[in-house]
């Protein structure tokens, strides 16, 4: 969506009259992409369908609030990532599992939610990437799947280039690492 459409839409869901018409357009027009992110992030399907509706339900309660200083799109995004970080965090009080406890589920659901098609690599690099801590993880999704650039990165993560690119190298280098083990 472009900054004229942000704009436009914005000021179309400040008005009473038009408020619900431009939620439907914003809903339309990211729903897609941040159920692929979030879906990254907690693996199962029901999990991303869950957290990406408590992701639209929290951007209608504060859109009224966006202040522009930021893309829409990276203000959701943000949101979006924080929601899924959150389910992942409540999904380990929940069970009372470790860390790694949650990441050995979070594997089991690949292997058998039909996330993947079966592909074999496909298969190899979703496990690596469950093997990186979560702030690589999320950016290694970012930049790889999701072809952000680091600025945009940055805004959505509150995390400086540098240290986005750092991490990124540093996930790279251990996926590599782990898909040549075999």
């Amino acid at each position: 969506m472009e900054v004229l459409e942000q704009k436009g839409l914005l000021r179309e869901f400040k008005s009473a009259s038009t408020k619900e018409r431009a939620f439907r357009e914003l809903v339309t027009a990211y729903q897609e992409r941040i159920y692929w992110h979030v879906r990254k992030i907690v693996i199962t399907h029901d999990d991303a369908d869950d957290v990406t509706q408590e992701v639209f339900i929290k951007v209608y309660k504060s859109l009224e609030n966006f202040r522009e200083d930021s893309q829409l799109f990276t203000w959701i995004y943000r949101i979006a990532t924080n929601e899924a970080l959150n389910h992942l965090k409540k999904m380990k009080r929940r069970t009372s599992l470790s860390i790694d406890d949650v990441h050995g589920e979070l594997q089991n659901h690949l292997t058998h939610g039909g996330l993947i098609s079966g592909d074999e690599i496909q298969m190899k690099l979703q496990k690596a990437l469950l093997k990186l801590p979560e702030k690589q993880r999320l950016v290694f999704n970012m930049k790889y799947f999701d072809d952000l650039k680091y600025d945009e990165i940055a805004e959505i993560t509150g995390t400086s280039v540098g240290a986005l690119k750092a991490s990124f190298h540093l996930a790279v280098k251990k996926i590599e690492e782990d898909l040549n083990q075999d």
